[in-house]
């Protein structure tokens, strides 16, 4: 969830009630500049709450309309450019700006590469004449000059920076660069302190620009969705047009190969919808009359005529980007860790460079000078910058590498401890099996019948007519198991409880249950042992009969998922325990159990028992996630460590009601999140050991004299570089096995 500040408020007003404005602050990169931000605004009564977004550079303020104003000045005096997202409450200093123009004009962070060459190429120059000991005459004021010219084009913004946080008492990156170069200055060294400020700031454009590739990850999925949509208009005729302006309830069309440009339900038309972008599907899936379909997802092979059911902001697709947003200003443990050590890990450092530089000469024999640039190269390597920046890029390429696989997580907190899972409980209706019951047997009571293909034929036809005619889940799996022709039926009639009577072919028949063969005196022992046989397999078993006896025996199931079996097994690799929590008898819950390899089966569970199953398997074996609908078992899904909603596409209690949402309907990609985490895990803490050895090692050679100011700064920006580059192979991860 997007982090909120406390903040008083007048007595009476309800924060509630006022409205969010939101900004884009371009120059808001991590963790340090969110917090000079919280203490510019924290002396305002009027301002309520703050929501920050560094992964989008954006900060929400809630705040009285009188306030607002002095918010805005607050964050400009403390060095940072807000720009409005959308429109506030009212004028604010005539800043008055729409969503859409903010977007049409973002800030661009490759721009300015000129300057930054030519300060470059005149701090090598500077160098060079350094280099060369041109020490008498006019050349060391050429030098001079070139060096000036170089932070001139280079250094300017961070020296402003740099200055307003020394006044605020603040050790950022911008107040070392500032007090390095110029001590650097101070003490004759032009060109290396050009050379410093020039690599600072080509490095960190470089930098802003792989962090961005980072974050508009999952941006990239708002643009699947067409702007613009073929719509019916009150007239009849159809007219393209912009998504925005199209309403709930109205027709849209679109041909083959075009992207759907808003959810909704088919009305006319068959076509296979490749459905990657939102649910992770790696095969399309065949679609017709009622079925949904969402935005961002392609019709492949026929035109299909749509009616809305959500607004463009409202989309399957809409929300899940949400959501990764709103996970993405969620910080992750290891995030959390990383930004108070860098809190203390700065100053200690700059701490440090002190002592170097009052201690060096009484203590260790240096000269002043060589004391003193000891100390600057100090300073520049206590940059924090590359530490931490090491876990959000990570995180956020991991988050949006999920969501590409149809795996929707809540936010980093999620990601990281997936990976310290013990246990893995799952409901069986929805997760590990369809959900749907389907016909699995059927056989003629009549032994001669079986070697009759027309008698088979006959009684599947006559059980279709009856059972196409009632709505109970368990005649529409007969009817829809059975692909043959219907036969004429009247005086059809549902017999509650047990079963549909009616006449085929202008015979009586009925199609029900063990109760309904009692009623009717069909219940033989034969038949009594055969339904046995069927129940204890865990499906339900409804016999045709005539007025002279049952005729045939129908066996419907609810079906296991073929990729549930796969999961299990890949679960007990990954060394998690899994274990089936069900609410259906024990029987079935064992059928079901040994049909996908699973021996920790529990049935007849309640709600408050499947809770009090959790607490027993944390206990006993460590933490516990819960895989269920995001319905039935949302109180289980509150009480696991991780709760796992299935086939959270278009449901949005699943997409509520859970950390983490399967956008489809496959339980293979529990261990996939399982693997992702852990691989996250693995890279974040790569970064860190990159981010620390480096500096570290040239702690040392700076103590020693063996680094420069720039070599320093080629370390501090190499390391933030390589942890950026590292934390990105994130986005191409694929799990093995």
């Amino acid at each position: 969830m997007p982090v909120r500040m406390a903040m008083p408020r007048p007595a009476g007003r309800k924060p509630s009630s006022l409205p969010w404005a939101d900004y884009r602050i371009a120059n808001m990169d991590c963790a340090s500049e969110e917090a000079d931000i919280r203490r510019a605004l924290a002396p305002l009564d009027g301002v309520h709450g703050l929501r920050f977004q560094l992964a989008a550079r954006t900060l929400s303020i809630q705040a009285d309309v009188a306030t607002l104003p002095q918010a805005l000045d607050a964050i400009r005096q403390a060095g940072y450019t807000p720009q409005p997202l959308t429109p506030p409450p009212a004028p604010v200093d005539g800043e008055v700006a729409t969503a859409s123009a903010a977007h049409a004009h973002p800030t661009r962070f490759m721009e300015g590469w000129g300057p930054m060459v030519i300060a470059l190429a005149l701090a090598v120059a500077a160098e060079v004449i350094g280099f060369a000991g041109a020490d008498a005459g006019w050349m060391p004021w050429v030098g001079r000059a070139l060096a000036a010219g170089a932070i001139a084009l280079s250094g300017l913004e961070t020296y402003r920076k740099g200055l307003l946080a020394l006044r605020q008492g603040r050790l950022n990156i911008n107040a070392l660069m500032t007090v390095a170069v110029t001590g650097a200055f101070l003490i004759g060294q032009w060109p290396e302190a050009a050379m410093v400020m020039a690599l600072y700031a080509l490095a960190e454009r470089i930098e802003a620009r792989s962090v961005d590739r980072a974050r508009r990850a999952i941006q990239t999925l708002l643009d699947l969705a067409p702007r613009e949509a073929m719509a019916r208009q009150a007239d009849g005729s159809w007219q393209r047009s912009p998504v925005e302006q199209i309403a709930l309830g109205q027709l849209i069309r679109m041909a083959a190969g075009e992207r759907v440009p808003l959810d909704g339900t088919i009305v006319a038309g068959q076509s296979a919808l490749d459905q990657a972008p939102v649910t992770g599907e790696s095969l399309p899936v065949d679609k017709g009359p009622g079925d949904t379909v969402f935005a961002g997802t392609v019709n492949q092979t026929g035109e299909l005529t749509v009616r809305v059911t959500a607004l463009v902001n409202d989309t399957t697709l809409a929300r899940i980007i949400h959501a990764v947003e709103q996970a993405q200003a969620s910080r992750a443990p290891t995030q959390r860790f990383v930004d108070r050590f860098a809190a203390v890990y700065t100053p200690a450092v700059f701490a440090i460079a002190v002592a170097v530089a009052v201690l060096g000469p009484l203590l260790g024999g240096w000269s002043v000078l060589d004391a003193v640039y000891k100390a600057l190269v100090l300073l520049v390597i206590a940059c924090p910058c590359a530490l931490v920046i090491a876990t959000p890029v990570t995180v956020v390429s991991a988050l949006a590498t999920a969501a590409r696989r149809g795996i929707l997580i809540k936010g980093g907190r999620y990601l990281e401890e997936a990976r310290q899972l013990k246990v893995v409980a799952f409901d069986k209706t929805g997760t590990l099996t369809a959900g749907q019951p389907a016909l699995v047997h059927w056989e003629p009571l009549n032994p001669a019948a079986n070697g009759q293909a027309d008698e088979r034929t006959r009684l599947a036809q006559v059980a279709r007519s009856l059972a196409a005619r009632s709505t109970h889940p368990v005649s529409q799996a007969i009817a829809n198991g059975l692909p043959v022709g219907e036969l004429h039926t009247d005086q059809v009639q549902a017999l509650p409880g047990r079963g549909t009577q009616g006449r085929v072919e202008g015979t009586p028949h009925v199609l029900g249950n063990h109760r309904l063969m009692d009623e009717r005196g069909h219940a033989s022992p034969d038949l009594l042992a055969r339904m046995q046989t069927q129940e204890s397999q865990g499906r339900t078993v409804t016999v045709l009969a005539d007025d002279q006896g049952a005729q045939a025996l129908f066996a419907v199931a609810d079906t296991v998922k073929p990729g549930s079996a796969a999961t299990l097994h890949t679960l007990t690799q990954l060394g998690v325990h899994a274990v089936m929590l069900s609410g259906d008898n024990a029987a079935t819950a064992r059928h079901v159990g040994a049909q996908v390899g699973l021996t920790d089966t529990r049935g007849n569970l309640l709600p408050e028992d499947k809770l009090q199953a959790i607490d027993a398997l944390r206990q006993s074996h460590g933490p516990v996630a819960m895989v269920g609908d995001g319905i039935n078992d949302a109180p289980a899904l509150a009480k696991a460590d991780i709760g796992i909603a299935m086939g959270g596409a278009g449901t949005d209690t699943a997409m509520e009601a859970a950390d983490v949402v399967i956008m489809n309907d496959d339980p293979q990609r529990v261990p996939e999140l399982i693997r992702l985490s852990r691989a996250t895990h693995g890279v974040l803490w790569q970064n860190i050991a990159l981010a620390l050895g480096i500096k570290a090692v040239f702690l040392v050679l700076a103590v020693m004299g063996q680094a420069s100011m720039w070599m320093a700064v080629f370390a501090d920006m190499g390391a933030s570089l390589l942890v950026v580059a590292n934390g990105l192979r994130m986005l191409r991860w694929r799990h093995a096995g």
